[in-house]
């Protein structure tokens, strides 16, 4: 059986990138392919407690406990659930991934890259996406887009919130041909004939 592939969407909060996940997933499935539609943190039981934790903990969260649960979620949501997706030869669309440590936890909190960089390949034992949508916007369209309901990561500031945005796009600049930028600045409507362009071009090719 053909592997599957694994496709990422990235980018901040109010970015609109779950939106589109939702849209390439019935563009998908009328093509015939088989989907599955996921996220990070919280797909599976485990991962649902670390993502209450990590979004709606009242207390304190020390740096390097946020960045271990992101990990841990990480590790067992690859190990039990993306890759025997894929070995189905089933399209896992995935609500953020390695991506969002890197640039949450490295830019945004001013964890050391490197090491984040390194932690992410232990936890998900060499997957890697075959394509990561990053779907970027103006920090201020995107913290008017989340409204005044913020969880704990959302409520983080502007400045945080500036740094994460630049980390994505430093990381787009480091892997070109994985990550795709997309101006979600636009319409739904524009943003996704974007995003559908860029998916037909992977199943072309694969």
């Amino acid at each position: 059986m053909k592997r599957g592939l694994f496709i990422t969407f990235e980018g901040a909060d109010g970015s609109g990138k779950t939106t589109q996940l939702n849209n390439v997933k019935m563009f998908l499935e009328e093509k015939g392919y088989s989907v599955i539609v996921t996220r990070e943190p919280g797909a599976l039981d485990i991962g649902q407690k670390i993502r209450d934790i990590l979004l709606h903990h009242k207390g304190v969260v020390a740096d390097r406990c946020e960045m271990f649960l992101f990990l841990a979620d990480r590790a067992q949501h690859v190990e039990t659930y993306i890759k025997p997706a894929l070995e189905q030869g089933k399209i896992v669309l995935c609500d953020r991934h390695t991506d969002s440590t890197i640039a949450y936890q490295g830019y945004g909190r001013g964890q050391d890259i490197s090491l984040l960089k390194e932690l992410n390949k232990i936890a998900v034992k060499g997957l890697k996406p075959d394509l990561t949508l990053l779907y970027d916007v103006s920090t201020e369209t995107a913290q008017q887009r989340v409204g005044s309901e913020k969880d704990r990561m959302e409520s983080a500031g502007i400045d945080f919130h500036r740094k994460v945005r630049n980390g994505y796009i430093e990381l787009q600049k480091e892997e070109p041909n994985r990550i795709k930028l997309i101006n979600a600045n636009n319409s739904i409507e524009t943003v996704f004939e974007d995003t559908k362009d860029i998916i037909i071009k992977l199943l072309q090719e694969k």
